[in-house]
């Protein structure tokens, strides 16, 4: 089994609902476990400004999938849940990110591992390091010290 880290992220329709949805859905992914959830936190958007803010968190995964493989069961559940890909940045009904698969680096046309901006997201850092505090971005180093360099980004942790 893989330890793989999932970034969920929406700002349309009623974002809070589709992503505590979703964090069901990824617990039925075959041939892996939803081993923790975050919290959900609000964000400003990144890109383009003038949209609505999102709802962000992270799922970890135990998985004996490949990289890739988990990936297309990534975009299924994105396909369900209505996503459209449009312009990049774009709103959307639920945003499925790869950020960790093990140790992997990888560079495809489809995948880039470990994901190349998460370093620089406060809202995919902040709920990273509530379920992983100690983890390492290999390139870029612990989740502490990155969240901290983000500290100018709007992100509030969502009481349950």
């Amino acid at each position: 089994m893989t330890l793989a880290y999932v970034a969920l992220g929406a700002n349309l329709g009623s974002p809070e609902a589709t992503v505590k949805a979703a964090i069901a859905a990824l617990g039925g992914i075959r041939e892996s476990t939803r081993v923790a959830a975050s919290s959900l936190y609000r964000t400003a958007p990144v890109g383009l400004k003038h949209q609505p803010d999102f709802i962000n968190a992270v799922v970890a995964l135990e998985t004996k999938l490949a990289p890739l493989a988990l990936l297309e069961e990534l975009f299924a559940i994105e396909s369900r849940f209505g996503r459209r890909r449009s312009v990049k940045n774009a709103p959307r009904t639920l945003d499925l990110d790869l950020l960790l698969h093990g140790d992997a680096a990888l560079a495809t046309p489809t995948l880039i591992l470990p994901h190349p901006r998460m370093h620089q997201r406060a809202f995919v850092l902040a709920p990273l390091a509530e379920i992983a505090p100690l983890a390492v971005i290999p390139g870029h180093g612990g989740i502490a010290g990155l969240l901290t360099a983000c500290a100018g980004q709007s992100v509030e942790r969502i009481a349950a």
